[in-house]
């Protein structure tokens, strides 16, 4: 009788499930053109949907939210209404173009402009002009701020600048999105530790950094030595992937013989961290989502779902963090990230919690190390190809659905 193959030492098995990507190498063009840029800019982040906050970011009437989209070259304000629906507005007064909001977030009454005092109610409408019989025919029920579409699903809020969507949120989302349905992030999400930076690189090679984890053994072999291989699998190989219309989703592995420092096993006895939830609690409750470990492995440690074109969420058990990859330039990036727990009940909680984030902060900083000096050499126009293997789908499909968007607007001017 055959020897059976470990799953994780099979051959080749995702690429061959979507012919349509091929499996050659893929160019480095699209990572340095300002031309090619200037047509994602247009061609995709001027038409879909983009994550602009949490819920809990704008709970109550008169909370506001500034999410600023470069690559659409606009700021947008959401607000919460006193009805206790989100309305989101390009951040632009109707008198001479200046921003509404100016802080980050906050709380008000109505929307003012500082630069004149025009008035703005929570929905958006003119509602004060100062000196206004000093204007020529002014009509203040036309002079409102630009509606922008927002939606929310499962707690986060999306908008789109597209005047006229081709989607809805959820049909954009679709089977993706519909497969989290019964996560609990609403419970989860009662603690966010959140980060941004800007990064001297093109959006796609910052997110492809996260598409994959065969960088696993090498970039983390300080912080995660053997959290996410084993023997078994050295070279951390995913549990699944799959392309799921406009997205991605990945199963990773995890190595459930884990052996924590001290430090760490005691904060992993009082929360979920990124480490543990992945490795799994038997006082948490199970998820019962359908797109959260779908083969039911038990070596599965979370979930990387990809929603394109640069929202990621990673869910496990107890915990979930997010990225965001929004473009300022052809070779520059805006990267937010959080991780989110409960609202810790104890200080040993707290404690759990506060190393899990820092932990997550290493991670990343580790995750960004090399971006810059990456794309500084792919600038240098010394090689013109990638090489994907099996593993890096994720990548191959984020390009390939960037040149279908594209050519698809393209083909509609």
């Amino acid at each position: 009788m055959a020897e059976a193959v470990s799953p994780y030492k099979a051959p080749k098995r995702y690429h061959y499930q979507y012919p349509e990507m091929g499996t050659g190498p893929i160019p480095i063009e699209p990572y340095v053109s300002a031309d090619y840029y200037a047509q994602e800019v247009e061609h995709i982040f001027k038409k879909v949907w983009l994550y602009a906050c949490r819920v809990e970011q704008i709970a109550q009437p008169g909370d506001f939210f500034v999410a600023d989209l470069p690559a659409c070259d606009t700021s947008v304000v959401l607000v919460r209404n006193a009805d206790g629906d989100i309305k989101a507005f390009h951040n632009m007064c109707s008198h001479r173009g200046n921003k509404i909001a100016y802080d980050a977030s906050g709380s008000v009454e109505n929307l003012a402009c500082r630069f004149h005092g025009w008035l703005y109610s929570l929905d958006g409408d003119l509602t004060f002009v100062p000196d206004e019989d000093n204007y020529f025919d002014l009509d203040k029920g036309c002079l409102g701020l630009a509606p922008v579409h927002v939606d929310e699903w499962e707690g986060f809020v999306f908008v789109n600048v597209d005047p006229e969507p081709e989607e809805s949120l959820q049909e954009y989302l679709g089977e993706l999105g519909a497969g989290l349905h019964g996560y609990p992030f609403a419970a989860i999400s009662g603690k966010a530790h959140r980060f941004e930076t800007v990064v001297n690189a093109n959006w796609k090679l910052v997110k492809d950094a996260f598409q994959e984890v065969c960088h696993t053994p090498y970039q983390h072999r300080r912080s995660l030595p053997d959290a996410y291989r084993t023997g078994e699998n050295p070279y951390t190989r995913l549990i699944d992937i799959a392309v799921v219309g406009h997205h991605g989703r990945a199963s990773l592995f995890g190595n459930v013989n884990h052996k924590p420092s001290p430090v760490a096993a005691h904060a992993y006895a009082h929360g979920s961290t990124i480490v543990s939830a992945a490795l799994g609690n038997e006082s948490t409750p199970q998820i019962t989502a359908p797109g959260v470990n779908p083969t039911g492995s038990p070596d599965w440690s979370y979930e990387l779902h990809v929603f394109y074109p640069g929202f990621f969420l990673a869910v496990a058990q107890g915990s979930y963090f997010a990225h965001q990859f929004l473009p300022m330039g052809v070779d520059k990036t805006l990267w937010r990230s959080m991780i989110c727990y409960p609202e810790p009940k104890t200080l040993a909680e707290q404690f759990s919690q506060e190393y899990s984030r820092v932990m997550f902060r290493d991670i990343m900083c580790e995750d960004g190390r090399q971006l810059e000096e990456t794309q500084a050499m792919l600038k240098s126009g010394a090689k013109q190809h990638f090489l994907l293997k099996d593993e890096e789908l994720l990548i191959r499909q984020g390009l390939y659905e960037g040149e279908q968007m594209i050519a698809k607007h393209r083909s509609g001017e």
